[in-house]
């Protein structure tokens, strides 16, 4: 088991970030959350098989059609208490 903590900057939210991570860590298998923060950024917690939450990540560095990532601060985590992926409220 794997997990990652991510903090993606760009343009990443009014772009359907969210709703497109909840639908690509689905069909990935990946447990966890997403979020958008106060600053701009999206903030997400995934946790699955190695190999999902590695590619998972890599599709965050393109996202969803209208998105412009710039970045993605990455950081190991602990998996989330909760099986499933979903939206959180933002901070």
């Amino acid at each position: 088991m794997s997990a990652k903590h991510l903090i993606i900057s760009g343009r990443v939210q009014g772009v359907g970030f969210r709703d497109w991570m909840v639908t690509e860590a689905t069909a990935m298998g990946v447990d966890g959350w997403v979020r958008n923060r106060a600053n701009g950024t999206v903030e997400a917690l995934i946790s699955g098989t190695a190999d999902a939450v590695e590619e998972l990540a890599r599709a965050c560095r393109r996202g969803p059609r209208f998105a412009q990532v710039e970045s993605i601060v990455e950081e190991k985590a602990e998996p989330p208490e909760e099986p499933g992926f979903r939206l959180r409220l933002g901070e």
